[in-house]
């Protein structure tokens, strides 16, 4: 006869492995009367459907190059097997979530794939009444759907090649938390786990892995003492910046321009960049504009953080209903020619052919993470952002404007191979969306 451990312990083993969502598992292992037989699901798959649990020391795994975003994540990680949750943010059309520290700080936003605004677990009703009511205005026809998470890090990736410095850090991580919205399966499969290494903790409770799977996302370094953009913009109207500090808000301008141009950001309105406003300290005796004289700007800050950037790096040009305009494109920042500092700092690194390859080989490496990656596809995006990377080029050099760049037509580069060499082919849109104001 088969004892009750090792009749939960076949039960749990038909539920299936919950390490990840996208690891596979194979030799699935049943005892009973003391025999064993191994059936083999898959030549690909070679991880086990019951794996030994491990303890939170060992348990990390998102591991990068860069040190300090690993000790960041091992943080949040820390956090969340201490039963300090993420925090689900309410705003948006997305499942995102403020990731925390023990201490409870906010170190982190965490957006999975799955909670994505059109992925199939997104906690927000608003998108799915829109898919039902509405389907034939569903989605972004420009863009891949649900690789936002990709988008974030591959905005990252442009920001830190260019060195503008306006992305907090983006990777792609995988975590677990009870506040993440799972299907109710799953929750189901969890709970039946739990009680059976809680009633036998010294048998099934060894062998028996009783986490939530893990959920890819992108996770981005929070930044703090930031605010909308559109709330300081509309107090810099009734109370200006001193003029060298207001030199350092175009500079910074100027590099959110730089990145969203690039990335063709489909969704870059006032409110979701974020701008952190230092003031100098000034004498309050002193009045007049000779006040500001005594000031310089090492004594004041003022910086941009470009968030959202999860609707971006779209496979063709808007050309169906919508624009999606660049919003930042009617601010009067936007009316001032680009200045000899941004054209110092991306000028020739845009003329150059093997940085520009060199970093479509960078972002190809972060969409082929991606189960859904299609080559065809991502080079159909490459030529997109070729096409911006030449209009950018072009218009720094004629000391254009900002608002000028976004009126010059837009065109792709597409790649041909010819022998050894490849050859630029550039093509412009052939029609315009039906609204050219939103």
């Amino acid at each position: 006869m088969v004892d009750a451990t090792e009749s939960v312990e076949i039960c749990l083993s038909s539920l299936g492995s919950y390490s990840e969502h996208d690891s596979d598992a194979t030799d699935v292992e049943v005892r009973s009367k003391g025999k064993r037989t191994r059936s083999r699901r898959s030549d690909s798959e070679n991880k086990p459907l019951i794996r030994q649990r491990s303890d939170s020391a060992s348990s990390y795994c998102n591991e990068f190059e860069d040190q300090e975003f690993t000790g960041l994540v091992r943080r949040a990680e820390d956090a969340i097997a201490g039963g300090v949750l993420p925090e689900r943010i309410w705003q948006g059309s997305s499942g995102s979530y403020f990731v925390k520290d023990l201490e409870s700080l906010r170190i982190g936003v965490f957006k999975p794939k799955e909670e994505e605004p059109y992925g199939h677990l997104n906690p927000k009703w608003t998108k799915w009444v829109h898919k039902l009511c509405c389907p034939c205005c569903f989605g972004r026809s420009c863009l891949v759907p649900n690789q936002g998470y990709l988008s974030e890090a591959g905005a990252s990736i442009v920001d830190e090649k260019l060195g503008l410095g306006v992305v907090p850090k983006t990777k792609v991580v995988k975590l677990a938390s009870d506040s993440f919205h799972y299907h109710f399966s799953d929750r189901c499969k969890i709970r039946l786990r739990r009680f059976a290494t809680d009633q036998w903790p010294d048998s099934l409770g060894k062998k028996i892995c009783n986490d939530l799977p893990r959920k890819v996302g992108s996770f981005q370094t929070y930044v703090h003492g930031y605010k909308d953009a559109e709330v300081y913009l509309e107090e810099f109207k009734s109370n200006p910046l001193p003029p060298d500090m207001e030199r350092q808000l175009q500079q910074q301008f100027e590099k959110l321009v730089v990145l969203d141009y690039i990335i063709r950001n489909t969704d870059r309105g006032n409110g979701n960049w974020l701008i952190k406003y230092e003031p100098a300290k000034v004498d309050d005796q002193i009045e007049g504009d000779e006040r500001w004289s005594l000031v310089s700007a090492a004594e004041g800050s003022v910086k941009i953080a470009a968030i959202d950037n999860g609707l971006s790096f779209p496979f063709k040009h808007p050309d169906e209903w919508r624009t999606y305009p660049f919003y930042w494109a009617w601010l009067p920042m936007a009316k001032i020619p680009f200045s000899d500092g941004i054209a110092f700092l991306v000028l020739d690194k845009l003329k150059d052919e093997d940085f520009i390859q060199r970093l479509v080989d960078d972002l190809l490496k972060l969409f082929r993470k991606d189960k859904g990656f299609d080559r065809s596809t991502f080079d159909k995006q490459m030529a997109v952002m070729r096409g911006q990377i030449l209009n950018l080029k072009n218009a720094i050099e004629q000391k254009k404007t900002p608002w000028e760049l976004v009126n010059m037509p837009p065109g792709i580069i597409e790649t041909v191979r010819e022998g050894r060499t490849n050859k630029f082919i550039q093509k412009f849109r052939d029609r315009a969306p039906f609204f050219q104001w939103c």
